[in-house]
């Protein structure tokens, strides 16, 4: 039984799991960034600015020190992933050894390489056993422990079960898969598509345009996966459809809400200011539009999401020319 594990990332996702391990009796740190969040940490047992209300449990300490995490028998990578390289190649310096989990929680790209996440950790330790989370599941929620069930994958189904046992709880419910891409590419482009249903919202929609958007993102999100090795049926569970339905009509969606302030004629520049935290799906829209043409795969809303975002084509121009294109069969 894994003892002792570490976080990588003390926003409010990295919070609530580090949460979640220290329940099932973990010593967890938390690394961060931040001396004034690893000291409330440490001191009040609070992390006020990402998760306001909330007390930790008192065997999970904040550290500015990878090397502290870099000992720890499971690692998990919960920080954005425009600075997810960086990071890593910290971890890499620290020297963990080569029998560390190191567990992708972190719902990106790499923005050098377009890599997924897992691809990503391979290349800094490529020796190590390595594993991805991925599902429903708001920080918000998790943290109040509330009701959550996720997808563990890893090619290692010794390593994924090792993973789903740290993660078992009476409130935290986990599955495992082999797909480990088909899980990391729901994880990315769900964004996006949270991106655009928070844009439905702010032009004020209605429920039947917002359900089409989520079934059509599903397409995509399936045609696209698929492209790339993933699964078809991997799409159909917690990673796919499940963080996609959450993540397009939650209000605690950060990538939704982004969308709603698009959709109500807010700039980027706007929205993105009124953010404290990242909104994965605002440099995720690039990655993935480039990938998509890169792999041929027809991905209509991906490219309209990219367009608002990335060269400021308005919300209802994007929405009117989605609905205008030349009829086709649903199976399409």
């Amino acid at each position: 039984m894994i003892q002792n594990a570490a976080v990588l990332g003390a926003g409010s996702w990295g919070t609530a799991l580090a949460i979640a391990l220290a329940d099932r009796e973990l010593d967890v740190v938390l690394y961060g960034n931040e001396q004034n969040v690893c000291d409330e940490i440490n001191q009040s047992h609070s992390n006020k600015r990402y998760l306001p209300g909330v007390e930790l449990p008192s065997n999970i300490k904040g550290s500015l020190d990878i090397a502290e995490a870099a000992s720890r028998e499971i690692i998990l990578l919960v920080v954005p992933s425009q600075v997810a390289r960086l990071v890593l190649k910290k971890l890499a310096d620290a020297g963990p050894s080569r029998e560390t989990i190191i567990v992708s929680c972190t719902k990106g790209l790499d923005p050098e390489t377009g890599e997924l996440m897992h691809e990503l950790i391979a290349e800094f330790f490529p020796e190590n056993p390595i594993a991805v989370l991925s599902g429903p599941s708001h920080a918000e929620e998790v943290a109040s422990r509330m009701a959550t069930l996720a997808t563990i994958g890893s090619e290692d189904s010794a390593v994924a079960a090792r993973v789903q046992e740290v993660f078992t709880l009476p409130w935290f419910r986990t599955y495992t898969s082999d797909d480990i891409v088909g899980i990391e590419l729901g994880s990315v482009v769900k964004n996006i598509f949270a991106i655009a249903a928070g844009a439905a919202d702010g032009l004020g929609l209605g429920d039947n345009a917002k359900a089409a958007l989520v079934t059509r993102g599903l397409a995509e999100m399936t045609r696209l996966g698929v492209a790339i090795g993933g699964k078809e049926e991997t799409f159909r569970g917690l990673s796919g459809i499940g963080d996609l339905i959450v993540t397009c009509y939650s209000l605690h969606s950060r990538n939704n809400r982004v969308g709603r302030m698009l959709g109500s004629g807010m700039t980027l520049a706007e929205a993105v200011a009124e953010m404290d935290q990242v909104a994965e799906g605002v440099p995720n829209a690039m990655n993935a539009h480039e990938l998509s043409r890169k792999l041929g795969v027809r991905t209509p809303i991906i490219d309209q999401t990219y367009a608002v975002i990335h060269e400021n084509k308005p919300p209802g121009q994007a929405l009117r020319e989605l609905l205008e294109r030349n009829p086709r069969s649903e199976k399409e």
